[in-house]
């Protein structure tokens, strides 16, 4: 066999005959050739990668940056110990993807005590697989010295072993942070400031990174959220604390200079911030198709929404257009006023809206089949939009 591909390699594709003089350059090629999928480590690894644990190889390739594998003695004891506890070869693909490197980890030292530690403090199958598969470099974080202590102090924050499973499964990230240093600091800064306990759970669940930031970058905010008049025992209070952490200054102000093009005045946006936090939290796209929508296309004065301003944070397509094509059709029959009532149209449930507001009409049936025709626009665009 290895005569005959070396025959084959002297020979062009025409039939003509390469000069045998350099015979054994042909011989070293030949052996080279041979040897690179059978003894290449990193040849080896990219077909594991593609074959065994599902990745694309455009995945896999950038995964064999950070490892090699000479057999796959190593990574199927590390596939086995997922499929032991019950993640799926999909759910087991998807962590690889992510955290590569998981695949040199020891099963017995680092996989299997983690998985075990969770599912003895109370979570389930689907719990582990949503809390690994989301954030797999948990399994770089010490069990002894960072997740067992992490975990206990917020069931102890949170009162129960549940509410701290629920709080990982929706950012992992929590277990990363030394919360002795970062945690505590900003709870004791809320707690001095008259926050109850119930407020700083909302914080806590609502998002956690916002109460996990740099202790004295917490403070001055929780000062200027007091200065903006909000009470520390209402709940708004924790709700602007949540939004300004999340904001760095260049895009508090990009925010802030989008809202005084509108013709809002600093009061104005204060205002709208205490009612309703969120308003800098919106992105720039959205405000300026907001801004069409309600000042342009319905001519509403900027001050109805500066006294509304949970109107922002509706979705366009699913209730603004459909409902707000009823309401152009009700003014044109003057059968509602363009004031600051109209804003209960927006803010009302779907259920009171088509009752108190189209239903109750005998033009009934074509505003129903308004309403629906923008609906099902609506939902035909965000289709399109998913598939691109």
């Amino acid at each position: 066999m290895f005569q005959f591909l070396c025959k084959t390699l002297l020979h062009s594709r025409n039939g003509s005959t390469v000069a045998p003089h350099n015979s054994s350059m042909v011989v070293s090629f030949s052996l080279r050739y041979l040897s690179c999928d059978s003894d290449n480590p990193h040849s080896f690894t990219l077909s594991y990668l593609t074959k065994t644990c599902g990745l694309s190889p455009k995945s896999a390739h950038s995964a064999s940056k950070t490892l090699q594998f000479e057999s796959s003695e190593q990574p199927d004891s590390v596939i086995s110990s997922f499929e032991k506890f019950g993640f799926s070869k999909i759910q087991i693909s998807e962590m690889i993807r992510k955290f590569p490197k998981m695949l040199c980890c020891d099963p017995e030292k680092t996989i299997s005590p983690k998985l075990e530690f969770f599912r003895s403090r109370g979570a389930s199958t689907p719990d582990l697989v949503t809390i690994f598969t989301t954030y797999p470099w948990i399994f770089k974080i010490s069990l002894e010295n960072r997740l067992i202590g992490s975990f206990n102090l917020l069931i102890d924050l949170l009162q129960s072993e549940y509410k701290a499973i629920e709080l990982i499964k929706r950012n992992a990230r929590v277990l990363t942070n030394n919360l002795e240093v970062v945690l505590i600091p900003n709870i004791n800064t809320l707690r001095e400031n008259g926050v109850p306990a119930s407020s700083i759970l909302l914080l806590i669940h609502a998002n956690w990174v916002s109460i996990a930031t740099n202790p004295v970058k917490f403070r001055k905010i929780v000062e200027e959220v007091k200065e903006m008049g909000f009470n520390p025992l209402k709940s708004q209070f924790v709700l602007a604390i949540r939004t300004l952490t999340g904001l760095s200054k260049s895009k508090r102000d990009e925010k802030v200079a989008i809202y005084k093009r509108w013709g809002w005045s600093d009061e104005d946006i204060v205002t709208a911030f205490k009612r309703y936090p969120s308003i800098l939290s919106i992105s720039e796209d959205k405000l300026m198709a907001m801004v069409d929508f309600y000042v342009n296309k319905l001519g509403l004065h900027y001050s109805v929404i500066v006294s509304c301003p949970p109107l922002l944070g509706y979705s366009l397509r699913k209730r603004l257009i459909p409902r707000g094509a009823v309401i152009e059709f009700l003014l044109s029959k003057g059968l509602v006023k363009l004031n600051s009532s109209i804003t209960s149209l927006f803010t009302c449930s779907e259920r009171h809206f088509l009752e108190k507001y189209v239903k109750c009409h005998e033009e009934a049936p074509r505003l129903i089949q308004l309403y629906n025709r923008k609906l099902n626009l609506s939902h035909t665009r965000k289709s399109g939009e998913d598939e691109e």
